[in-house]
């Protein structure tokens, strides 16, 4: 069996996806199932159980020789979150009791981190392990990856395999729930549709003009196979931390532009001032290094901006379908 945890969340589900059309079934979905919003994400999908996450060590103690591998994608993704307590529970002390488990029961590991690690960039995007203690992530969101990343390196006993994902800006299917955590293009899509204008923030310095501040935007298809690849390959040597983006920054002008475009809507931007609560938690450039995934074997190519905007738009968002 495989265990997915955060099973009812964006990422995850689209990873169970992912799995169901590979011709996995023997799924034990991991989560918070109490919150309807969400109960969409996985409803009809394959799976053989639905366990609480607050259940699920008891469970682990019953079950953990029938489980082949664990995918660890649940947490707090809340990055205006300020209450510290709820990331050390939920990010830190409940990924660390997952990691000792997989340690203890030879079970191969892969758990989701954060480009928010990188806070403003000082050290740049390359997925050194070196580097992760130098780190100065901009809010308690990245602050409870970073911990966990460096708690990590600093153990003794690993499970047999084990690979911590920094995912960059994810976007695409089953994030309906997300509310203000979701994904740029949903939100300029519900813009769109609502007002016929988007609305992006104005930059603050000097050297970056308005709309140009730029992220590595990675479809979730693209996640969910790089994912995929390692359940498949789960070699000891290639345990590690990898970055996992497409690669290629894009501005915030030019994603707007192609939902736009997958609309068929004509482009009115407007720019307004980048709100004060996050404004100097900001990031204004973030790019994956992505050497790191390819030297593991992984071979596939990137979805582009354009590609995926549009994908994403036409099939799911205006069908209200999910993946």
């Amino acid at each position: 069996m495989i265990v997915i945890t955060g099973a009812a969340g964006f990422i995850a589900s689209c990873m169970i996806a992912k799995l169901n059309a590979e011709g996995r079934s023997d799924l034990v979905l991991v989560d918070d199932f109490s919150r309807i919003e969400r109960k969409a994400n996985y409803e009809n999908k394959k799976y053989v159980a639905l366990v609480d996450r607050n259940s699920f060590f008891s469970w682990l103690v019953k079950h953990f020789d029938q489980v082949d591998f664990v995918i660890h994608l649940g947490a707090r993704t809340d990055t205006t979150e300020v209450n510290k307590e709820i990331f050390n529970e939920l990010n830190l002390n409940y990924s660390q009791r997952m990691f000792v488990a997989c340690s203890q029961y030879e079970i191969p590991l892969i758990y989701a981190s954060s480009a928010a690690t990188y806070g403003a960039g000082e050290y740049g995007y390359l997925d050194k392990e070196e580097n992760i203690p130098l780190l100065k992530p901009l809010n308690l969101y990245g602050e409870s990856k970073n911990d966990f990343d460096k708690w990590v390196l600093e153990g003794e006993e690993y499970p047999p395999f084990w690979a911590g994902f920094k995912f960059f800006n994810v976007y695409g299917p089953n994030e309906y729930h997300k509310g203000r955590m979701a994904s740029v293009i949903m939100h300029a899509y519900n813009q769109i549709l609502q007002s016929g204008e988007m609305q992006l923030f104005r930059s603050h310095r000097a050297q970056v003009k308005d709309g140009m501040q730029s992220r590595d935007f990675v479809y979730v298809k693209d996640v969910v196979e790089v994912l995929y690849y390692f359940v498949e390959h789960p070699q000891k040597d290639k345990s590690g931390i990898y970055n996992l983006g497409t690669g290629q920054a894009r501005a915030f002008l030019h994603l707007v532009q192609a939902t736009f475009k997958a609309m068929g809507k004509e482009e009115k931007i407007k720019y307004i001032d980048t709100p004060e609560d996050i404004r100097d938690k900001y990031q204004y450039f973030t790019q994956a290094d992505m050497q790191k995934v390819r030297k593991a074997g992984y071979t596939k190519e990137f979805t582009s901006l354009e590609v995926g905007v549009k994908d994403y738009i036409q099939n799911y968002l205006m069908r209200g379908e999910y993946m």
